[in-house]
């Protein structure tokens, strides 16, 4: 797979990563961990080397199926994990608070120790806390920088303005934000920002957590209680049934290229900026070989404008978060 930099980091990553998060859960019942294991081993061996998980996701049941999944390719891959809530190390539950910076050497010796590293590559902060500068946390990334425990900083779901202000205090490497045809606020100024620091863009759930594969309808049930869209607006009676006019756009272009709706998806993505890195996650096989061909497939600017316009024009109704995880974000 061709691939992509960073901003002006210099970071080198395959063109389209691999989001980690729903192979401990999230989307459904918790998979096998070695069939996930073995998913991670193959996205590697099919020329993936960028992967995302956090300390959340789990609790921390992530960042050790990642490590384990990874160490015979340690020094092929990159891998970005993130830190924000404060976790009890003993029961792996959220303590209901958020991290301070002072607290950031213990909380990177634990991501250090369950991914089996010396180093991360890429420390995203996960959520901006409101009651402390994001200055604050800058300077203890750069201090963990140069205790050479992280290589690269990153933020996560962060307005432009906060960008700006941390990227004064310690280069950011990447901004990691939701980015589909389905749900485009980065456009509002945070793809700007990227732009003129030299930051790399880290769309998660470029399929629209789903939606954009074609494979979603009205009469699509998720699993209760273990399945997130079950709590998203968009999903829900009709605004579902009115956004599924945009995947009957992406599966007409779709089927002019011989390609699948997410491919069509993700390929929008990857024209839209050259340091714009996708990472599309799944726990399925045959998914991850869809989702890693897609790097292969240029669209046309006719194709690209037909899109745009498509989302533009429909309208995309409902939110992509219930109200109280909105609320967490900083955008």
């Amino acid at each position: 797979m061709d691939t992509r930099t960073l901003g002006a980091s210099g970071l080198q990553v395959s063109a389209i990563g691999l989001g980690c998060m729903s192979t401990t859960g999230g989307y459904s019942g918790r998979p096998d961990r070695q069939q996930m294991i073995q998913l991670l081993r193959t996205a590697v061996e099919s020329g993936v080397t960028f992967f995302d998980t956090a300390e959340i996701y789990g609790p921390h049941a992530n960042e050790e199926l990642v490590g384990e999944a990874l160490a015979p390719f340690r020094d092929r891959v990159v891998i970005a994990t993130k830190f924000a809530q404060d976790i009890d190390p003993a029961s792996r539950t959220p303590r209901g608070r958020m991290v301070t910076p002072d607290e950031l050497p213990r909380v990177v010796e634990g991501s250090l120790r369950r991914l089996g590293v010396e180093t991360i590559d890429l420390y995203y902060q996960h959520r901006i806390n409101p009651d402390v500068p994001i200055e604050d946390f800058a300077g203890a990334v750069k201090d963990l920088i140069d205790a050479g425990k992280v290589m690269h900083y990153g933020l996560s779901e962060a307005a432009a303005d906060t960008i700006r202000r941390a990227h004064a205090v310690q280069p950011v490497t990447a901004i990691q934000s939701e980015y589909s045809l389905w749900w485009r606020r980065p456009e509002q100024g945070v793809l700007d920002a990227c732009e003129d620091l030299g930051i790399g863009f880290v769309p998660f759930s470029p399929l629209g957590k789903g939606f954009l594969t074609g494979t979603i309808d009205t009469a699509t049930r998720f699993e209760d209680g273990n399945d997130l869209r079950t709590q998203i607006p968009r999903f829900s009676g009709d605004a579902l049934a009115h956004n599924l006019a945009l995947v009957d756009v992406v599966r007409d272009v779709a089927t002019a290229h011989d390609a699948t709706p997410g491919q069509v998806a993700l390929a929008w993505l990857l024209a839209q900026k050259p340091w714009i890195v996708p990472i599309p996650g799944t726990t399925k096989p045959h998914r991850l070989a869809e989702n890693i061909t897609a790097a292969d497939l240029t669209l046309a600017a006719a194709d690209l404008d037909t899109l745009t316009q498509a989302a533009d024009s429909i309208g995309i109704q409902g939110g992509r978060y219930p109200d109280f995880l909105e609320a967490q974000t900083n955008l």
